[in-house]
């Protein structure tokens, strides 16, 4: 049977930049980071603590994917703090942390503009 999400792809122009926010910034681990076709690599990525990686590669019918809001959301234990951490590390936020009935969150953007929501589990 389906144990999990093994990784979700993030599509990315430029895989060095992406590779060093994700992490420098991030702080995201290298897992896997090896040629795959003509001019890529297959990078994938632990997140500390987490089961389930990302990846940074884009096949060339995804490329219009890059830049757009993207179907992934973090989770940190304090959201107002993990804010301020990433802020401090240079990561673009659209607003501060919101607090709403369901959960604290805000939304952050990638060096390729790809977007993401952060919020509380």
């Amino acid at each position: 049977m389906i144990k999990g999400i093994k990784f979700a792809s993030i599509p990315v122009r430029d895989q060095d930049q992406a590779l060093e926010f994700y992490t420098q910034k991030l702080g995201f681990q290298v897992q896997t980071d090896q040629a795959m076709g003509p001019g890529q690599r297959w990078i994938e990525l632990k997140i500390p603590g987490a089961d389930t990686m990302v990846v940074l590669f884009t096949m060339e019918e995804h490329r219009e994917w890059i830049g757009k809001q993207q179907n992934l959301v973090f989770w940190a234990d304090n959201v107002e703090k993990t804010y301020a951490e990433l802020v401090g590390r240079g990561v673009t936020f659209a607003h501060p942390p919101k607090k709403e009935p369901w959960g604290t969150y805000t939304t952050f953007a990638d060096p390729d503009g790809n977007k993401f929501v952060l919020g509380t589990k």
